[in-house]
C-alpha cells in the first residue's frame, strides 16, 4: 500500500497562486494513478485533477480547466497541484488520492484506493 501526504495549502488572496505537493510512501508511486479531490464547507467532495502513473494523461474538471496542472515526479515520488488564478469557490480541503495502475484512471470522487489527510486551502476575496 502507499501512504500519501499533503503540503502546500494556505491562505491566499484572490487572483493568486499556491502549489500543492503529495508525499509518496510505501508501495512504488509510479504503481497508481493519482489524483486531487477537493470539498469546500457544506458541500461534497469534488472531483479536481487526475494524472495517469506514467504522467502521459492529464483529466480536469471544467471549473479548474486552464488554471490548474497536475504533475507528477516518479523518481521523487511526489505529485503536485499547481494552481493558478484562485478564487473563492476553490477554498476547500484539497486530497491527494492514488488509484492501482492496473485499472483504468479515476475521473470521478469514488474509485480511488488510497487518501492523504488533505491540506487546507482558503481564497480570500
Amino acid at each position: 500500500q502507499v501512504q500519501l501526504v499533503e503540503s502546500g495549502g494556505g491562505l491566499v488572496q484572490a487572483g493568486g497562486s499556491l502549489r500543492l505537493s503529495c508525499a509518496a510512501s510505501g508501495r512504488t508511486f509510479s504503481s497508481y494513478h493519482m489524483g486531487w479531490i477537493r470539498q469546500a464547507p457544506g458541500k461534497e467532495r469534488e472531483f479536481v485533477a487526475a494524472i495517469r502513473w506514467s504522467g502521459s494523461s492529464t483529466y480536469y474538471a471544467d471549473s479548474v480547466k486552464g488554471r490548474f496542472t497536475i504533475s507528477r515526479d516518479n523518481a521523487k515520488n511526489t505529485g503536485y497541484l499547481q494552481m493558478n488564478s484562485l478564487n473563492a469557490e476553490d477554498t476547500a480541503v484539497y486530497y491527494c488520492a492514488a488509484a492501482q495502475r492496473s485499472r483504468p484512471i479515476v475521473v470521478d470522487t469514488t474509485g480511488w484506493d488510497y487518501w492523504g489527510q488533505g491540506t487546507q486551502v482558503t481564497v480570500s476575496s
